[in-house]
Protein backbone atom coordinates (compact mmCIF):
# COMPACT_ATOMS: atom_id res chain seq x y z
CA UNK A 1 0.00 0.00 0.00
CA UNK A 2 2.91 2.19 0.89
CA UNK A 3 4.57 1.66 -2.64
CA UNK A 4 4.00 3.35 -5.59
CA UNK A 5 1.22 5.90 -7.13
CA UNK A 6 -0.47 7.30 -4.64
CA UNK A 7 -3.42 9.72 -5.92
CA UNK A 8 -3.92 13.49 -3.05
CA UNK A 9 -7.20 14.38 -4.04
CA UNK A 10 -9.18 17.40 -3.15
CA UNK A 11 -12.14 17.78 -0.85
CA UNK A 12 -14.01 19.79 -2.76
CA UNK A 13 -16.57 22.46 -0.68
CA UNK A 14 -19.73 24.26 -1.70
CA UNK A 15 -20.49 27.02 0.61
CA UNK A 16 -18.18 25.94 3.21
CA UNK A 17 -19.76 22.76 3.18
CA UNK A 18 -18.05 18.96 1.64
CA UNK A 19 -19.84 18.44 -1.91
CA UNK A 20 -19.52 14.56 -0.93
CA UNK A 21 -21.05 13.52 -4.15
CA UNK A 22 -18.20 15.90 -5.98
CA UNK A 23 -16.26 13.68 -3.61
CA UNK A 24 -17.50 10.82 -5.29
CA UNK A 25 -17.04 12.00 -8.20
CA UNK A 26 -13.11 12.57 -7.63
CA UNK A 27 -12.39 9.22 -6.41
CA UNK A 28 -14.17 7.18 -9.28
CA UNK A 29 -12.06 8.87 -11.38
CA UNK A 30 -8.89 8.34 -9.50
CA UNK A 31 -9.94 4.16 -9.07
CA UNK A 32 -10.08 4.17 -12.62
CA UNK A 33 -7.12 5.94 -13.18
CA UNK A 34 -5.50 3.19 -12.25
CA UNK A 35 -3.90 4.68 -8.50
CA UNK A 36 -2.05 2.30 -6.33
CA UNK A 37 -3.56 4.14 -3.59
CA UNK A 38 -6.17 6.69 -2.71
CA UNK A 39 -5.16 9.26 0.49
CA UNK A 40 -7.82 11.18 1.45
CA UNK A 41 -7.38 14.40 4.17
CA UNK A 42 -3.82 14.71 3.04
CA UNK A 43 -2.86 18.08 2.70
CA UNK A 44 -4.23 18.94 -0.60
CA UNK A 45 -7.47 17.38 0.81
CA UNK A 46 -7.42 20.13 3.59
CA UNK A 47 -7.91 17.79 6.38
CA UNK A 48 -7.15 20.69 8.98
CA UNK A 49 -10.28 22.90 8.23
CA UNK A 50 -12.48 19.73 8.85
CA UNK A 51 -14.87 18.56 11.69
CA UNK A 52 -14.42 15.16 13.13
CA UNK A 53 -18.23 14.14 11.36
CA UNK A 54 -17.12 15.75 8.35
CA UNK A 55 -13.84 14.40 8.34
CA UNK A 56 -15.28 10.43 8.92
CA UNK A 57 -18.19 11.36 5.86
CA UNK A 58 -14.82 11.57 3.70
CA UNK A 59 -13.14 8.83 4.57
CA UNK A 60 -16.41 6.85 4.38
CA UNK A 61 -17.07 8.17 0.63
CA UNK A 62 -13.78 7.47 -0.30
CA UNK A 63 -13.77 4.22 0.75
CA UNK A 64 -16.56 3.24 -0.68
CA UNK A 65 -16.31 4.77 -4.11
CA UNK A 66 -12.26 3.45 -4.22
CA UNK A 67 -12.95 -0.11 -5.37
CA UNK A 68 -10.00 -1.91 -4.82
CA UNK A 69 -8.03 0.73 -4.44
CA UNK A 70 -6.79 1.10 -0.67
CA UNK A 71 -7.51 4.13 0.82
CA UNK A 72 -5.03 6.46 3.39
CA UNK A 73 -6.63 8.56 5.74
CA UNK A 74 -5.28 11.59 6.90
CA UNK A 75 -5.83 11.80 10.91
CA UNK A 76 -3.26 14.87 11.71
CA UNK A 77 -4.75 17.64 14.48
CA UNK A 78 -3.56 19.86 16.94
CA UNK A 79 -4.15 17.39 19.91
CA UNK A 80 -3.20 13.46 20.49
CA UNK A 81 -6.91 13.51 21.87
CA UNK A 82 -7.79 14.38 18.50
CA UNK A 83 -5.96 12.26 16.44
CA UNK A 84 -6.80 9.50 18.48
CA UNK A 85 -9.93 10.26 17.62
CA UNK A 86 -9.37 10.62 14.09
CA UNK A 87 -7.38 7.48 14.13
CA UNK A 88 -9.97 5.02 15.59
CA UNK A 89 -12.81 6.91 12.97
CA UNK A 90 -11.12 6.29 9.78
CA UNK A 91 -10.27 2.19 11.28
CA UNK A 92 -14.25 2.33 11.87
CA UNK A 93 -14.92 3.77 7.99
CA UNK A 94 -12.23 1.08 6.14
CA UNK A 95 -9.18 2.88 6.05
CA UNK A 96 -5.98 0.33 4.62
CA UNK A 97 -3.80 2.94 6.47
CA UNK A 98 -3.43 6.40 8.16
CA UNK A 99 -1.01 8.82 7.32
CA UNK A 100 -0.02 11.54 10.48
CA UNK A 101 1.25 15.09 10.38
CA UNK A 102 2.44 16.85 13.59
CA UNK A 103 -0.29 19.54 13.77
CA UNK A 104 1.09 22.37 16.31
CA UNK A 105 0.05 25.89 16.90
CA UNK A 106 2.44 26.21 19.99
CA UNK A 107 6.17 24.91 17.90
CA UNK A 108 6.38 21.74 18.97
CA UNK A 109 9.76 20.28 20.41
CA UNK A 110 11.30 16.79 18.87
CA UNK A 111 10.21 15.16 22.27
CA UNK A 112 6.79 16.08 21.30
CA UNK A 113 7.15 15.16 17.99
CA UNK A 114 8.19 12.02 19.08
CA UNK A 115 5.01 11.40 21.16
CA UNK A 116 3.08 11.81 19.18
CA UNK A 117 3.86 8.68 17.28
CA UNK A 118 4.18 6.88 20.08
CA UNK A 119 0.28 7.64 21.26
CA UNK A 120 -0.86 7.01 17.99
CA UNK A 121 1.37 3.41 17.14
CA UNK A 122 -1.10 2.38 20.66
CA UNK A 123 -4.23 2.96 18.59
CA UNK A 124 -3.04 1.32 15.56
CA UNK A 125 -5.00 -1.83 14.01
CA UNK A 126 -3.75 -0.40 10.49
CA UNK A 127 -0.20 1.10 9.07
CA UNK A 128 1.14 4.79 9.66
CA UNK A 129 2.50 6.62 7.23
CA UNK A 130 4.85 9.91 8.50
CA UNK A 131 4.32 13.32 7.10
CA UNK A 132 7.19 15.70 6.96
CA UNK A 133 5.54 18.32 5.48
CA UNK A 134 7.85 21.46 6.61
CA UNK A 135 6.57 24.02 5.08
CA UNK A 136 2.72 23.33 5.89
CA UNK A 137 3.55 22.42 10.11
CA UNK A 138 6.62 24.00 10.25
CA UNK A 139 8.13 21.16 12.20
CA UNK A 140 11.30 19.85 10.80
CA UNK A 141 12.44 16.14 10.88
CA UNK A 142 16.24 14.58 11.16
CA UNK A 143 17.22 11.44 10.35
CA UNK A 144 17.29 10.62 14.49
CA UNK A 145 13.91 11.51 14.97
CA UNK A 146 13.17 9.40 11.38
CA UNK A 147 14.87 6.46 13.10
CA UNK A 148 13.12 6.78 16.20
CA UNK A 149 9.81 6.87 14.96
CA UNK A 150 10.28 4.25 12.62
CA UNK A 151 11.22 2.00 15.17
CA UNK A 152 7.66 1.88 16.57
CA UNK A 153 4.73 -0.47 15.92
CA UNK A 154 2.65 -0.10 13.21
CA UNK A 155 4.89 2.70 11.52
CA UNK A 156 4.96 1.26 7.33
CA UNK A 157 6.77 4.55 5.77
CA UNK A 158 7.79 8.15 5.48
CA UNK A 159 6.70 10.64 3.17
CA UNK A 160 9.63 12.87 2.87
CA UNK A 161 9.78 16.23 1.41
CA UNK A 162 11.39 15.92 -1.89
CA UNK A 163 15.18 15.12 -2.91
CA UNK A 164 18.15 17.47 -3.35
CA UNK A 165 19.02 18.63 -6.55
CA UNK A 166 21.23 16.38 -8.67
CA UNK A 167 20.92 12.74 -9.30
CA UNK A 168 23.88 11.70 -7.38
CA UNK A 169 22.76 13.88 -3.90
CA UNK A 170 19.31 12.66 -4.29
CA UNK A 171 20.43 9.19 -4.03
CA UNK A 172 22.74 9.94 -1.14
CA UNK A 173 19.82 11.14 0.32
CA UNK A 174 17.84 8.73 -0.01
CA UNK A 175 20.32 6.14 1.12
CA UNK A 176 20.97 7.90 4.11
CA UNK A 177 17.24 7.75 5.28
CA UNK A 178 17.24 4.09 4.09
CA UNK A 179 20.43 3.12 6.51
CA UNK A 180 18.66 4.56 9.56
CA UNK A 181 15.14 3.35 9.35
CA UNK A 182 13.74 -0.42 9.32
CA UNK A 183 13.88 -2.63 6.10
CA UNK A 184 9.90 -2.85 5.77
CA UNK A 185 9.41 1.13 6.44
CA UNK A 186 9.12 2.39 2.41
CA UNK A 187 10.44 5.90 1.45
CA UNK A 188 7.89 8.14 -0.37
CA UNK A 189 8.82 10.96 -1.82
CA UNK A 190 6.34 14.12 -2.04
CA UNK A 191 6.88 17.44 -3.91
CA UNK A 192 5.26 16.86 -7.04
CA UNK A 193 8.37 18.25 -9.58
CA UNK A 194 10.92 15.96 -7.44
CA UNK A 195 9.25 12.96 -8.14
CA UNK A 196 11.28 11.94 -11.25
CA UNK A 197 14.67 12.78 -9.52
CA UNK A 198 13.18 10.93 -5.98
CA UNK A 199 12.18 7.75 -8.17
CA UNK A 200 15.37 7.47 -9.58
CA UNK A 201 17.12 7.68 -6.34
CA UNK A 202 15.38 4.65 -4.92
CA UNK A 203 12.23 5.67 -3.39
CA UNK A 204 9.39 3.51 -3.15
CA UNK A 205 6.77 5.30 -3.56
CA UNK A 206 5.12 9.04 -5.04
CA UNK A 207 2.86 10.82 -2.36
CA UNK A 208 1.19 12.72 -5.46
CA UNK A 209 -0.93 15.79 -5.51
CA UNK A 210 -1.12 15.99 -9.20
CA UNK A 211 -2.34 12.44 -9.33
CA UNK A 212 -5.33 13.61 -6.79
CA UNK A 213 -6.56 15.60 -9.92
CA UNK A 214 -4.78 14.41 -13.86
CA UNK A 215 -3.85 10.95 -12.66
CA UNK A 216 -3.09 10.41 -16.35
CA UNK A 217 -0.19 13.16 -16.32
CA UNK A 218 1.36 11.97 -13.11
CA UNK A 219 1.31 8.32 -14.67
CA UNK A 220 4.00 9.44 -17.57
CA UNK A 221 6.24 10.11 -14.97
CA UNK A 222 5.93 7.33 -12.97
CA UNK A 223 5.40 4.16 -15.65
CA UNK A 224 8.80 5.02 -16.77
CA UNK A 225 10.26 5.58 -13.65
CA UNK A 226 8.83 2.44 -12.18
CA UNK A 227 10.09 0.43 -15.81
CA UNK A 228 13.65 1.80 -15.19
CA UNK A 229 13.09 4.09 -17.79
CA UNK A 230 14.47 7.32 -15.46
CA UNK A 231 15.33 9.50 -18.58
CA UNK A 232 11.81 9.13 -19.89
CA UNK A 233 10.20 9.68 -16.44
CA UNK A 234 12.99 13.38 -16.30
CA UNK A 235 11.46 14.31 -20.04
CA UNK A 236 7.88 13.53 -18.65
CA UNK A 237 8.78 16.02 -15.18
CA UNK A 238 10.31 18.71 -17.69
CA UNK A 239 7.81 19.03 -20.04
CA UNK A 240 5.55 20.18 -16.65
CA UNK A 241 7.67 22.69 -15.71
CA UNK A 242 5.24 25.27 -16.30
CA UNK A 243 2.67 23.46 -13.88
CA UNK A 244 5.99 23.15 -11.25
CA UNK A 245 6.81 27.12 -12.00
CA UNK A 246 3.11 27.88 -11.03
CA UNK A 247 3.03 25.95 -7.87
CA UNK A 248 6.05 27.90 -6.77
CA UNK A 249 4.98 31.27 -7.84
CA UNK A 250 1.46 30.73 -5.75
CA UNK A 251 3.15 29.71 -2.79
CA UNK A 252 2.76 25.54 -3.46
CA UNK A 253 0.29 23.86 -5.31
CA UNK A 254 -2.80 23.79 -3.36
CA UNK A 255 -4.25 27.35 -5.07
CA UNK A 256 -3.33 25.71 -8.44
CA UNK A 257 -4.58 22.48 -8.26
CA UNK A 258 -7.71 23.55 -7.12
CA UNK A 259 -8.01 26.12 -10.07
CA UNK A 260 -7.18 22.57 -12.26
CA UNK A 261 -9.72 20.82 -10.76
CA UNK A 262 -12.67 23.23 -11.50
CA UNK A 263 -11.35 23.71 -15.06
CA UNK A 264 -11.52 19.92 -15.04
CA UNK A 265 -15.03 20.24 -13.95
CA UNK A 266 -14.22 17.62 -10.76
CA UNK A 267 -15.19 20.60 -8.85
CA UNK A 268 -17.28 23.96 -9.01
CA UNK A 269 -15.90 27.09 -8.36
CA UNK A 270 -14.75 28.05 -5.34
CA UNK A 271 -13.78 25.25 -4.20
CA UNK A 272 -11.89 26.03 -1.16
CA UNK A 273 -12.96 26.09 2.42
CA UNK A 274 -12.64 29.94 3.50
CA UNK A 275 -10.82 31.69 4.96
CA UNK A 276 -8.58 29.79 1.63
CA UNK A 277 -9.35 32.19 -1.52
CA UNK A 278 -8.48 30.59 -5.22
CA UNK A 279 -6.62 32.28 -7.49
CA UNK A 280 -7.81 35.53 -8.85
CA UNK A 281 -8.84 36.13 -12.28
CA UNK A 282 -5.22 37.03 -13.85
CA UNK A 283 -3.54 33.83 -12.31
CA UNK A 284 -6.48 31.40 -12.73
CA UNK A 285 -6.35 32.36 -16.59
CA UNK A 286 -2.57 31.71 -16.37
CA UNK A 287 -3.71 28.54 -14.86
CA UNK A 288 -6.45 27.34 -17.62
CA UNK A 289 -3.34 28.48 -20.68
CA UNK A 290 -0.64 26.58 -19.36
CA UNK A 291 -3.47 23.47 -18.57
CA UNK A 292 -4.64 23.51 -22.08
CA UNK A 293 -1.16 23.90 -23.84
CA UNK A 294 0.00 20.45 -21.34
CA UNK A 295 -3.50 18.40 -22.38
CA UNK A 296 -4.64 18.72 -18.89
CA UNK A 297 -7.77 19.63 -19.67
Amino acid sequence: MFTGLSAFPLTPVVDDRIDLEACARIVAHLRDAGADSITALGSTGLYAYFTREERSAVIRTTVQHAGEVPVIAGVGALSTRDVRQHIDDAQQAGAAGVLLAPMSYHPLTRDEVYALYEDAARDLSVPLAVYDNPTVTGVTFDDDLYAAIAALPGVASIKIPGVPTGADAAVRRVAEIRARIPAHVTIGVSGDAHAARGLQAGCDAWYSVIAGTVPQTARTIFDPAQRGDHDAAERASDRLSPLWDLFAAHGGSLRVVAALAELCGLTTAPTLPRPLLGLDPVARAEVARVAEALGLV
